[in-house]
């Protein structure tokens, strides 16, 4: 490959490269039969899918029992935001859902509830949640009504946490259940389901490095759940009707693997990646903007915005230059709009223009100093350049 035709792929939060480990898995169960079969090449079948199932409650810190398979992290969501739970044993309707104004679509869309029954929290300059705005919710459910709280952990577009100690303190004492979209933070940062206090937990494999078409939702109580988006058989223990796919959920497991083993240095390594870019990118740039500078954010990620420079211009410009990262989630990014996390944050007093949006620069393992500096180069060169022609327009 020719230095004109190299290649660097920086949009991990869209999709994580096919890990080997993955890629084996799966061509290895392709042929594979029915699990639910009982003979001999059923049970093979089976075993594959529990080992995988195994290896995400490890990596999860849970209950293997508790790992119910779907197609994706979205129909996990779907399965999640219901409005009929079973909570301690007993059917119950759930009537409010709250999610912050920041979520990932799959979230902040509501799922099934009618749009006057969610409310959208607001976020402040970081995109942290309003935690006022969020107890005031909570206390106005009353004693006899269930609400549902819905949070993306880790936003998709810049990187940041989600604070769910002062997020429990706010809902601390009233009746709400909790939903927590784990998909960007689960093999970036450890994670223990216990810890969370989600009442559902909701992962992707893709974002692992598996194959596309499979997620997760994981309960911490197995009396304590929505009913099945999904019906008409009895698999994954009637929590999911549909015979699984045992390809992807076998790479999901080998990929799980691999994320547990690097969780013990990779986080350490992406910091230090993550501080060297946005040093190289303020010394490259004046009045560059780093979304979410002052909150706690994954190793992993850094969003950036340059007054006059709109993200979408500065996307084809680096993916003809060889980079490819993305102007927010991949889920939106192919259509033409603001960011809602742009604007959230820019209504809540951030000096950046939703107009404008941001890029993500989200990078793994593989990725390299040499290789943001090579980034830092050519988004820099972009922007300046872009500056001149602005001024060159105002002086003419």
């Amino acid at each position: 490959m020719t230095a004109s035709q190299r290649r660097l792929y920086l949009d991990y939060n869209a999709t994580a490269p096919l890990l080997e480990e993955a890629r084996d898995a799966l061509v290895s169960a392709l042929d594979a039969a029915n699990p639910s079969s009982v003979h001999s090449e059923g049970r093979h079948a089976r075993a594959l899918v529990e080992e995988a199932r195994r290896s995400i409650a490890r990596l999860l810190c849970c209950d293997p029992a508790d790992v119910v398979f779907t197609s994706g992290a979205s129909e996990a969501a779907m399965t999640a935001l219901s409005q009929r739970w079973l909570i301690d044993g007993r059917e119950t309707e759930i009537k409010k859902l709250a999610v912050i104004d920041t979520d990932h679509p799959c979230i902040r869309e509501g799922g099934s509830f009618a749009a006057d029954h969610v409310t959208r929290l607001p976020v402040d300059v970081n995109g942290i949640v309003d935690c006022e705005a969020l107890a005031a919710w909570a206390a106005g459910l009353g004693e006899d009504n269930v609400g549902l709280l819905a949070l993306t952990l880790a936003n998709s577009e810049t990187g940041v946490l989600q604070p769910l100690e002062r997020i429990h303190a706010a809902i601390a004492g009233c009746p709400v259940r909790l939903v927590i979209d784990a998909v960007q933070a689960v093999g970036r940062i450890p994670i223990d389901l216990a810890e969370t206090r989600a009442d559902v937990l909701l992962v992707s494999g893709h974002k692992l490095g598996a194959a596309k078409g499979v997620g997760a939702f994981v309960l911490r109580h197995s009396t304590t759940r929505p009913f099945p988006l999904v019906r008409g058989g009895g698999q994954e223990s009637g929590r999911r009707a549909g015979t699984e796919s045992v390809p992807a959920i076998a790479s999901f497991g080998a990929a799980a693997d691999v994320a547990r083993e690097r969780l013990e240095s990779m986080p350490d390594r992406l910091v230090t990646l993550r501080h060297h870019l946005e040093a190289a990118i303020r010394k490259a740039l004046r009045g560059v903007i780093v979304l979410g500078a002052d909150a706690e954010r994954l190793p992993n990620t850094v969003a950036v915005a340059t007054p006059g420079l709109r993200s979408e211009t500065a996307q084809m410009a680096l993916d003809l230059a060889g980079i490819a990262i993305s102007a927010g989630s991949a889920c939106s990014s192919g259509k033409v709009g603001r960011s809602h996390v742009v604007v959230a944050m820019a209504e809540a007093g951030l000096a950046i223009s939703a107009e404008e949006g941001a890029i993500r620069v989200s990078f793994g393992y593989e990725t390299s100093a040499d290789d943001l500096d090579w980034f830092v180069r050519e988004y820099a060169g972009l922007a300046n350049r872009v500056t001149r022609a602005h001024r060159q327009d105002h002086a003419a």
